[in-house]
């Protein structure tokens, strides 16, 4: 039987392969310092391709990459080199697809950095500890969505998923008192 599939790391990199949300979950890379020059001769490796219309592939450092660049932010995804290139890909179009819906497709580094809790709890939601957990977007976006919601705010600030979970929250209380 084999095994699970495994994700060594997700990567989200600006348009100068500088850090804008990283996760390692293999110790392939065991210094900070690693996981930097990893980044860097990867993003040296795939600027020049053209992976903005969908997901390219290619073996870097005897593991799988998939990658797609969106605007200024390039999206990776890590395996190792017997994983299953399509599972790969679900979980990199699972994350930038979440990330599209939690930005309300603004994906820009801009918007990223602002939005960084969402997209960290959105590479929470789809692997944890190298498992994949999931890689539907609307699943993810709206586990995301309900961790981040905040119950002070006013219902004019919030979308109408938060406005019905605050409500239902209220009423909940409200019956139970």
């Amino acid at each position: 039987m084999d095994s699970c599939p495994v994700v060594k790391n997700i990567l989200l990199l600006d348009s100068e392969g500088k850090r804008v949300a990283v996760k390692y979950y293999s110790d392939d890379w065991p210094t900070n310092n690693a996981k930097l020059a990893f980044e860097k001769s990867l993003f040296a490796k795939t600027m020049k391709s053209n992976a903005r219309t969908e997901a390219e592939i290619t073996m870097f450092d005897s593991n799988i990459v998939i990658y797609k660049f969106v605007q200024d932010l390039h999206f990776y995804v890590t395996g190792g080199e017997d994983e299953n290139e399509l599972i790969l890909a679900a979980v990199l179009q699972g994350f930038f697809d979440s990330v599209t819906l939690l930005l309300r497709s603004n994906v820009d580094k801009r918007e990223a950095l602002e939005n960084l809790d969402l997209i960290f709890l959105c590479l929470d939601e789809i692997v944890e500890r190298g498992m994949i957990l999931e890689t539907d977007a609307n699943v993810i976006a709206g586990k995301v969505a309900v961790n981040s919601m905040d119950p002070t705010a006013p219902l004019s600030e919030q979308t109408i998923g938060q406005a019905l979970a605050t409500a239902r929250e209220h009423l909940t209380r409200t019956l139970f008192q």
